[in-house]
């Protein structure tokens, strides 16, 4: 996903002379061919991602659309202060590009852990909160990302990570994507480094029978309510699915827009538990224990729905 936002945003430099990209003190070799190219917009602010967001709001308000690059607990919970204050109380153009979701930096530890920042940053007035699901989804995203106004928040995995659209799709900010409809049982609500698993776990599902919907729900905020209350409409079960704590991210969005609308339905969030992981290990290993797996999610589903007597995948 992070190669994909540079290549980007490097192709769109060609045509916008006001874009910069500041990072802090991170992907020396990703941004090799931008620095070179265009090196008067590209700062390296150092280890002092509360001042990057300082001049990135001082660079707004001379006219600049400016993305902020860097792991996302360093960009976003050392920083809330300034995004609050800086960026988001004078509703600038300043993106905040933070890599590693969820549990991407197993191997460093709860300190890069990065499943708190959904809730936070959907919580200030005027942010967007974007978690691409795919390279497409990246791609469309940060082309979109260039004219929008105001402040976003665009959540990234690493990189490697896997196609689950076919072609580029219809990507709109606040608009959700509705990869497949196969049936009306069980409706997944997906976002970020979860799509391609959610994707599997719709697979496993429905080769045991049920009719599955997969969504890309890629906006947290503005959520695609419109989208949401259609499914409720038509599926008689809803998971949304997320690398992040079910408190206050995708699940907590959406768990809003049911109970405002009184779903009948059985609604549960997929993700990882409120509390800090003592395991540390690769984002496979942590998935494992967290029950993050497209066959663990697979099967809770089915308990969920026919009971725990039900026979695992």
């Amino acid at each position: 996903m992070r190669d994909v936002f540079v290549k980007t945003l490097e192709k769109l430099c060609q045509s916008d002379s006001d874009i910069f990209l500041l990072t802090g003190d991170l992907g020396f070799k990703l941004f090799d061919s931008f620095r070179e190219k265009y090196p008067d917009r590209f700062l390296n602010m150092g280890i002092a991602e509360t001042n990057m967001i300082g001049v990135a709001a001082g660079l707004s308000f001379s006219g600049k659309k400016v993305y902020c690059y860097s792991m996302i607990p360093f960009l976003i919970m050392r920083c809330f202060e300034h995004i609050r204050i800086d960026v988001c109380y004078h509703n600038l153009d300043v993106r905040l590009v933070g890599v590693g979701g969820g549990l991407v930096y197993g191997l460093e530890g709860v300190t890069h852990h990065a499943i708190e920042d959904v809730a936070i940053m959907r919580s200030l007035p005027n942010m967007t909160v974007v978690a691409p699901g795919d390279p497409y989804e990246v791609s469309e995203c940060i082309n979109v990302s260039v004219g929008h106004k105001g402040p976003m928040f665009i959540r990234l995995g690493r990189t490697g990570e896997p196609q689950v659209h076919r072609s580029v799709p219809d990507f709109k900010i606040g608009k959700g994507i509705v990869v497949f409809n196969k049936g009306n049982d069980i409706c997944l609500l997906a976002s970020g480094t979860m799509l391609y698993k959610t994707k599997i776990t719709s697979e496993l599902l429905l080769k045991k029978g049920f009719g599955v919907t997969l969504v890309s729900l890629h906006t947290i905020k503005p959520l695609d309510e419109v989208l949401i209350k259609d499914c409720a409409k038509k599926h008689r079960s809803i998971f949304s699915v997320e690398e992040h704590s079910i408190v206050g991210g995708l699940g907590s969005a959406v768990g809003e827009v049911l109970s405002e609308i009184r779903y009948g339905g059985l609604f549960k969030r997929i993700g990882l538990p409120n509390e800090f992981s003592h395991y540390v290990g690769r984002t496979e290993y942590l998935h494992q224990k967290y029950g993050l797996t497209p066959q663990k999610m697979a099967n809770n589903i089915i308990k969920l729905i026919k009971g725990p007597s039900n026979t695992p995948l």
